[in-house]
This record gives C-alpha cells, structure tokens and sequence, in this order.
C-alpha cells in the first residue's frame, strides 16, 4: 500500500500547481494524469490579460492574482532554469472610431487601474500591425509558456514517482473509513479533483455547472510582423519566439468536433488577416476543451458529504491567472489555515446535487 498525503486527479495547470504548492509545503503528493498532449492546458496560449472582453472590463480579482501569479511563474523559473513567464505589453486594437470613443469616455473614471498604460488615438505604427483607429496599452500582464511549464513538472514528477501517467477511475475509490483508499493500493488523506472539463463525468461532482467549452488555436509564421507586445483583436496574437506566433482561440459548444477543423482554422486565419496584412504560414492548428463554469467563477473546495474528497477547477480561459492564488488559497484550506472564497466555493452549488448522489 503506498501511502501519501494528497492525492491529485489531473496534471493540467490546475493540478500542476496545486501539487507543487503542497509539496514545497512538505506533503507527501501522489498525481495521477493519463498525459493529453491536447489538454486545455496544453493548447492554450497561457495569455494573462488584465482587462478582457467585448466590455473590455477589468478580469475578476485581477490587482491580486497577475502580481500573485508572476511571482509564482518566477519562482518556477529559477527552479527549472527555464523562461516560462513572459511579462508583455498588450494592445488591444480598437476596431472603429466608435469603439476608441467608447473607451476613451470610460477610461476618465480610471475603472482599470494601472492595468491600463495609455491609449493610441491613432495608428501606433507597429511593424505589420493594420490599427488605424489606434488601441489601447495594456500592462503587468503578458503569457505564460503552459506547455513548457507542464512539461518541466512532468519530468521531475517522472522522475522522483510522484507523477503516474495513468488514467484514475473514480469507480475504484473507497471513501468508507474516513480517508481515501484507491484501488486497495493507494491509501490518502484527501483526494483532490482538478480534471478540467473531464469532471463533468466524475461521480462525485457530475452536478456541478461545469459548461466546456472547445477552443481552438494556430501556431503561425509571420516574419516581420511586430513581436515585441501582444495583440488583441477579435484573436490575441501571443509572439512566441523566432517570427512565431499563436493565434486563438475559437469557442465553440457541444457537441464538440473531434480534433482541430477547417472551420476554425478558417475562422482565425480570417481574424489575423483583419491585425496584419503580412503573409503567414500556419505551422500547427490544435484544439483543447475548457473547463467553464456557469457564473465565470471557479470552482473550489470540498464535496459537501464526502470529508476526504474535495475539487479544484473550473478555471475557463484565465487559468494561467487563476492557478497559482487559487491553489495557494486551498492548500491553505487543506491545512485548516483558510476559508475558501464564497464567491469561488463548490458551496454555492449544493443545492444542485440531486438527492441519493453521491
């Protein structure tokens, strides 16, 4: 029987951080993940913008977690002597004239902080870059190199036996005697869930409002075009080194495709065009399915009549921003040092779990 403090389902960005956070704590860590090269994870971008969407609204907690989140990545950084954090201004591209006076009226109030640099009224003149009504600077955020990240954790965890690269069957859980025994070899003190969009058919946590959502992404060659900020319009263009970039992302809802499509390929090609007039070539095309929740708040925090079982998840398409505060936040929960935020609780969905599940 191995024994170990803290088991992990899934080795995504949401498991990956939650185990590395409780074995610099000391704990004993076992991680099971089957090893999806085209998890959502794997595909994303790992964009951390500050101010997002059509509302161009400030990101939920953002003057926490992007401060939070870049002193995590960093501290990866020095440990695998790797670069997986790449702090970059973003320019959000105004699409009219309209849009530019929308934003300009707003930005008297100061609703974004320092999140917002400064504003071009006019074509920035950035190498490559079609902005003729100018665009709006963003800072403190930039990208993380998730697969990179994943990869390196994935190698010690290898490595050092804390990483098994099989699937988990929820079937073959005993949670009868208080702690958690898998498959009569495995024997933990808490079994946490972090599955991503596969959660929607675990046992234990099927109720929850998970609502995946399929991205997919282009991995492009452009020379000449701008690498030195990110740009977002309508797509983010993330450089990524060597005239490259990555292009993303599409949403699309159930049923899903099964793999990358033309349709999508399509679709943000059509979206570059509308940032650059440069030629490119798109050298990848890869599609991943989030884990999206309802409300647009993760999900965390224990099973309300299983003690030892408890979920981390849920994090849509800001997990790189997400997972290190969040994963901190429940490992300290885990210790009994903190409460889980109300507005991120499993809590909040009790009432949805049908009477007689688990």
């Amino acid at each position: 029987m191995t024994d170990c403090d803290f088991l992990v389902v899934g080795h995504g960005i949401a498991g990956a951080t939650l185990a590395y956070v409780l074995r610099q704590r000391g704990h004993r860590v076992l991680v099971y993940d089957p090893g999806q090269p085209n998890s959502a994870s794997n595909v994303a971008a790992g964009l951390m913008n500050p101010v997002a969407g059509k509302r161009f609204a400030l990101s939920w907690r953002a003057a926490e977690l992007l401060p939070f989140a870049g002193t995590f990545y960093r501290e990866l950084e020095q440990r695998y002597e790797q670069a997986f954090f790449f702090e970059t201004p973003i320019l959000k591209v105004f699409a009219s004239l309209e849009e530019q006076n929308s934003v300009l009226a707003r930005s008297v109030d100061r609703p974004w902080g320092d999140f917002v640099a400064g504003f071009a009224t006019a074509d920035p003149g950035l190498v490559g870059v079609h902005a003729p009504f100018g665009g709006a600077w963003l800072q403190h955020g930039g990208h993380v190199a998730v697969r990179e990240l994943l990869a390196a954790l994935t190698a010690e965890g290898t490595r050092d036996g804390w990483l098994r690269r099989e699937a988990f069957d929820w079937n073959q859980l005993d949670n009868s005697s208080g702690e958690a025994v898998y498959a009569g070899q495995v024997r933990a003190r808490h079994v946490v869930c972090c599955e991503g969009a596969a959660a929607v058919r675990n046992p234990y946590f099927s109720w929850l409002p998970l609502t995946p959502n399929q991205g997919e992404v282009l991995d492009v060659d452009c020379a000449g075009l701008s690498a030195a900020q990110v740009l977002n319009r309508g797509a983010y263009v993330v450089p990524v080194g060597d005239g490259k970039f990555r292009v993303g992302a599409t949403y699309r809802w159930p049923p899903f495709a099964d793999g990358p499509t033309a349709v999508g390929r399509e679709e943000l090609a059509a979206r570059l065009t509308v940032i650059t007039d440069l030629p490119f070539a798109v050298r990848e095309q890869r599609a991943g399915v989030r884990p999206a929740v309802r409300d647009r708040r993760p999900l965390l925090g224990p099973h309300p009549t299983v003690p030892a079982l408890s979920f981390c998840g849920g994090y849509g398409s800001k997990g790189v921003m997400l997972a290190p505060r969040l994963a901190v936040l429940l490992a300290d929960f885990l210790e009994g040092q903190d409460e889980i935020w109300p507005d991120v609780s499993v809590e909040r969905y009790n009432a949805l779990r049908p009477v007689g599940v688990i």
